[in-house]
């Protein structure tokens, strides 16, 4: 049963769980975006033709009229971290091999790699992990699981890019935690936030101190 986070005549946003398809077809329903199977939070669908085709410009729109922000729980670095509240800005290229359904993050442009952007900030941290928010700028094959790796920081679970261990239920720590679109029946933006999985102690203190940082 789908988790309908906001739903008109054209679309509906579903908090998806982790481990459900984020890029398949739901009956008449098709994602307009990707969600990464083991991750979870706001997925966007299109009800008709019409919106499929509106929002996926809208997606792909050099102005920006889509915003996708993420929450991430990440393994601590060996590197010192910014303090919390300050946004950085990483650039990679990002090479993907459909062999190994895996994605590279290089710092220099290769072969047919492509240019991927992503705005981030420490908000917080527990005994063993850090507490990122995202701001997905470009929309590149595991763009945030692949640069977030490069960078030092591995999401909690994620053994396909260099997390210690896998979660005891399956998935990764990496939520997309707000969803902003303009809507095919009359232009307006429609924000959207879904909440992480809960209960759950991690994302839980993650609340706490993206609270602290605002």
């Amino acid at each position: 049963m789908m988790n309908i986070l906001f739903e008109n005549e054209a679309c509906l946003v579903i908090n998806k769980r982790c481990g459900e398809g984020g890029q398949q077809p739901q009956g008449p329903l098709r994602p307009v975006h990707r969600l990464d199977t083991p991750a979870s939070g706001c997925l966007l669908l299109a009800k008709t033709r019409e919106a499929a085709a509106f929002l996926s410009a809208a997606f792909a729109s050099l102005e920006k009229e889509v915003e996708k922000r993420y929450w991430a729980i990440v393994e601590k670095p060996r590197h010192e971290m910014p303090p919390p509240g300050e946004w950085q800005e990483a650039a990679h290229w990002i090479q993907f091999s459909p062999r190994l359904n895996k994605s590279f993050a290089h710092i220099e442009e290769r072969g047919n790699a492509k240019k991927a952007l992503l705005r981030w900030r420490h908000a917080g941290s527990g005994d063993r992990y850090l507490f990122l928010e995202l701001e997905l700028i470009t929309g590149r094959h595991h763009q945030i699981r692949a640069q977030l790796a490069a960078l030092g920081f591995p999401i909690k679970g994620d053994l396909k890019y260099g997390a210690c261990r896998s979660e005891r239920g399956g998935g990764i720590r990496l939520h997309a935690r707000s969803l902003k679109f303009p809507s095919p029946l009359n232009h307006e933006f429609i924000l959207v936030e879904a909440p992480p999985p809960l209960p759950d102690p991690l994302w839980e203190t993650f609340i706490e101190a993206v609270g602290l940082v605002r």
